[in-house]
């Protein structure tokens, strides 16, 4: 049963049917697991030892800073970069600011470039539906199933046999060589992701060995592992918490959920974006952080940026629920 033919008959309170594996050799699977386990599990380990080294020595405010830097850094590369830039086309970014957000964005440990746009255009074409790689509300809406679902959308789902087709879904950066590019070097990217942090805290540090360590812990595996989880509690969290001012499609719960607002840079106005997806500033009330855009209104004004898709009031007001009434 394809995503479509299910989509057709839901009614937005059971669970979806059973998706299509991938055909997959048993070396292919295997492989796929061990990344994929790498990629979540490192940060968590990298996190235990921080804790541990913490404990009684606390942590210094270089470490801190680099890990600051660095969160931002990446963190960038995937909400401006991945998402807004490349999945929404939101700006046109000139080829090497386009390049290097591409870059920034895979040293996040969240997947290839490719896969990841891919992957984030199906979750708009199916949101909330059969066929959405990563919905919290797959097993149901019951307490049991919601409590499945939430797990499932937040980390679960890169665990799954659903993949996503990047020759349906992001053609135009399969025909994209510099993107090629950048996604088959994502395993080089994401070691120096955690390199780049250990070189500079080995220099700061006074050519020290402990000094190296705690750089990597801190503004490598424990950075990784905070913006991993920012990242896939969008996923998660705002599409089951929060409020709904603007309309979306049939099924699509998506929500603001102002307390990730600043640590999610921005992508926490989830309800605002997937009410107009193409816009480049999801926070468009007063009062709504959205460092993202601030980023990319100064790639605008430097003259890397053209074509912003800014919001404007009769677009806003067109895609704004009248007052009183009740989202569904």
């Amino acid at each position: 049963m394809t995503a479509a033919t299910a989509t057709s008959g839901y009614d937005g309170t059971e669970a979806f049917p059973a998706a299509e594996s991938a055909a997959q050799t048993t070396g292919q699977r295997a492989l796929q697991m061990t990344v994929t386990w790498l990629i979540v599990a490192s940060p968590f380990a990298g996190l235990v030892v921080a804790l541990c080294l913490w404990w009684g020595h606390g942590v210094g405010f270089a470490d801190l800073g680099l890990a600051v830097f660095f969160y931002l850094l990446t963190g960038f590369g995937v909400t401006a970069g991945f998402h807004r830039c490349l999945t929404h086309r939101s700006f046109t970014a000139r080829p090497a600011l386009r390049v290097a957000l591409a870059i920034a964005g895979s040293m996040s440990f969240q997947g290839d470039v490719i896969g990841w746009v891919a992957t984030h255009r199906r979750h708009h074409a199916f949101t909330d539906r059969p066929g959405d790689p990563h919905s919290p509300y797959r097993y149901g809406i019951g307490p049991a199933g919601q409590l499945r679902g939430v797990l499932h959308a937040h980390v679960g789902w890169l665990f799954g046999r659903d993949s996503t087709s990047q020759q349906r879904y992001a053609p135009d950066l399969l025909a994209d060589r510099s993107m090629r590019r950048v996604a088959s070097a994502f395993p080089a990217l994401c070691a120096a992701s955690l390199a780049l942090p250990c070189v500079i805290g080995w220099a700061l540090g006074g050519v020290s060995a402990r000094a190296a360590l705690l750089a990597v812990v801190w503004a490598g595996l424990v950075r990784v592992f905070l913006l991993q989880h920012i990242t896939w509690s969008v996923n998660s969290l705002c599409h089951l918490f929060g409020n709904r001012p603007f309309a979306t499609r049939l099924h699509d719960r998506a929500t603001n959920l102002w307390p990730l607002a600043v640590v999610s840079l921005g992508e926490s106005w989830h309800n605002t974006h997937h009410s107009d997806p193409a816009c480049a500033r999801h926070g468009v009330d007063r009062g709504q952080i959205d460092l993202s855009a601030e980023l990319i209104r100064v790639f605008e004004r430097a003259g890397w940026a053209t074509g912003v898709r800014w919001p404007t009031s009769a677009r806003l007001e067109q895609h704004r629920r009248p007052a009183g009434v009740i989202a569904r």
